[in-house]
């Protein structure tokens, strides 16, 4: 079983890889852009798969890669917040990088069976109803760009002509791609969260290549079940005491009060069913945080509070757009009244 997996440096790609190194009978091939976080992932692979250099918008690069894959896991995209600040590049790498690999796929590994990572965001708000299936309709929230290519590139990857399966992955806990950005102040801080944990997901991914009767033609949503739903507020709490923070007393009118996305998964149980990937928990995750959290590091966190706090707030664009009265921000991230 030839299996080819784009964005494999990533966080999710990264534990991908890891879940189909461990089957002998898999022959994978892992590719994502030059760049040093690349290379530091493909040299922890330890040639345990093959691993190659290519770049989505640069369909040249792609052609020997694709050609005799049995099945194209394809992870790879500009995520957030470049996604919204940049969103022409995010279009060229989602939506134009997987019209190009799906057009290749068909001429150089026909009959392959095509396994899409979409996201959460492309329901976009959803506070007023948190419990989300995948039904429902797709409404990207104000901004979110990074939703538009992802509900643009599912239409693609539909519309193909592959057997394919489209997973909507529910937030990410940890990973070295989710690093403090502005996004932690666009989240309501009475948003419903339903985990996953990157080794969970690269589960479901690398379980996907066993199951592709079941899977091919559906879309599922992505989750780490009900053992890991928690609300904003408390994850942004436990983590301020993880890390030495101590209170979670940032202003409230530093969040902002609609127009993200999360919730709950009510039909994220059918893709366990299926896959049987859950093993983690939201627990898990703070242990490991603890676990990886040096007491020095947290020493050194706790005597520099005020000011790591203050550096936290300004990255708030909703505490920004007060300041400055910037209408159509407040609008986006307060609403009109």
């Amino acid at each position: 079983m030839r299996i080819l997996v784009t964005g494999a440096a990533g966080t999710v790609g990264k534990a991908t890889v890891e879940q189909l190194s461990k089957h002998p009978q898999y022959e994978v091939t892992a590719t994502d852009l030059d760049n040093k976080q690349t290379r530091q992932v493909f040299k922890h692979f330890n040639n345990r798969v093959k691993t190659i250099t290519a770049d989505l918008t640069q369909p040249t690069t792609l052609k020997p890669l694709v050609k005799g894959q049995d099945v194209i896991i394809h992870l790879a995209a500009v995520i957030p917040p470049l996604a919204d600040e940049q969103s022409e590049l995010a279009r060229q790498v989602n939506v134009e990088g997987t019209r190009h690999l799906l057009k290749l796929a068909h001429e150089q590994a026909a009959g392959c069976f095509f396994v899409y990572g979409s996201s959460i965001s492309v329901y976009g708000d959803r506070l007023a109803n948190p419990w989300i299936k995948v039904g429902d309709p797709l409404q990207p929230s104000v901004g979110d760009e990074y939703a538009v290519t992802k509900i643009a590139a599912e239409k693609l990857v539909q519309e193909s002509g592959l057997d394919y399966t489209i997973f909507r992955i529910t937030a990410v806990m940890g990973g070295d791609n989710h690093q403090i950005s502005k996004l932690m102040f666009h989240m309501p801080l009475d948003t419903p969260i339903e985990l996953i944990t990157p080794d969970d997901a690269g589960r479901a991914f690398a379980a996907a290549v066993a199951h592709r009767e079941d899977l091919k033609g559906r879309i599922f949503n992505l989750s780490g079940g009900e053992a890991c739903r928690i609300g904003y507020r408390e994850l942004l709490e436990r983590s301020f005491h993880i890390a030495g923070l101590g209170r979670f007393d940032l202003p409230e009118k530093s969040f902002a009060r609609i127009n993200f996305h999360c919730g709950y998964y009510a039909d994220g149980d059918q893709l366990e069913d299926l896959l049987h990937f859950r093993q983690d928990t939201v627990e898990d995750f703070f242990r490991l945080r603890q676990a990886a959290t040096k007491p020095l590091t947290r020493w050194l966190t706790r005597l520099l509070r005020p000011f790591i706090k203050k550096k936290l707030l300004a990255h708030s664009e909703p505490m920004q757009a007060l300041k400055t009265q910037d209408t159509a921000m407040i609008s986006r991230f307060f609403g009109d009244s």
